[in-house]
């Protein structure tokens, strides 16, 4: 690892890491900023790509591509489709996958396209650096499979369907893209979300209640993640 790239999606997921890392470099390029620091040595990209497949897409490839770096972690929140986990709880993606992609109508399964594949794993190095941290700081994490689509889900029906299509843990709109741009390009990469709702009725409540929070959260432990992997 020589230059790393942190993404997250909104402004306030990573708003903890630029308080952390400090004075940023900032480059402005195609409709979006990227902040340059040196961290104990290691030169560091972080921005947030906006909401959704599409942005996450151009982001990391821009960071990967333009600016040079060759890992990626992406620090974010989510909503919980699995009932252990609570908001503010943590989960590293193992694998992810595109909820909302679907030619079901030409005979294929959900969450696929030819060429593509239903579920991308994430880098096993960075996930068991990942646990070693947690284990280390009595950080309670689960590994499992994050669902992406490009919809805020709040209804118990399409949770529903996620859930048992995709046996997902987890909710939201950027990672599996991510996935795909790193997994194509030789990226090491890494994805972890915080819990900041529960994907049920009450989602759009507790998502506003507990964005900043969560985002906190995956931030914090990022950083001790980041700190181990310099080691």
């Amino acid at each position: 690892m020589t230059k790393l790239a942190i993404m997250g999606a909104m402004e306030e997921e990573i708003e903890p890491l630029l308080a952390h890392f400090g004075e940023a470099k900032i480059t402005e390029y195609a409709h979006n900023k990227y902040y340059e620091v040196t961290y104990n040595g290691l030169d560091i990209v972080i921005a947030y790509s906006k909401i959704g497949k599409v942005f996450a897409s151009l982001t990391a490839s821009t960071m990967i591509q333009k600016f040079g770096c060759d890992t990626l972690l992406f620090s974010g929140v989510a909503g919980g489709i699995n009932p252990a986990l609570k908001i503010g709880d943590l989960i590293i993606a193992d694998k992810l996958c595109q909820h909302d992609l679907d030619i079901t109508a030409f005979g294929h399964p959900h969450g696929f396209v030819p060429g593509g594949k239903i579920l991308i794993e994430t880098t096993k190095q960075l996930r068991e650096v990942a646990v070693e941290v947690a284990n280390e700081n009595n950080i309670n994490v689960i590994e499992g499979t994050i669902a992406t689509g490009d919809q805020f889900v709040h209804s118990e029906e399409r949770k529903d369907f996620i859930q048992k299509t995709f046996n997902a843990d987890a909710l939201e709109m950027e990672g599996a893209s991510v996935a795909v741009v790193c997994d194509s390009l030789n990226i090491p990469f890494f994805i972890l979300r915080a819990i900041s709702d529960t994907a049920d009725g009450g989602a759009d409540i507790d998502f506003d209640e507990f964005l900043k929070s969560s985002a906190k959260n995956s931030a914090d432990y990022l950083v001790k993640i980041i700190n181990k992997l310099q080691k």
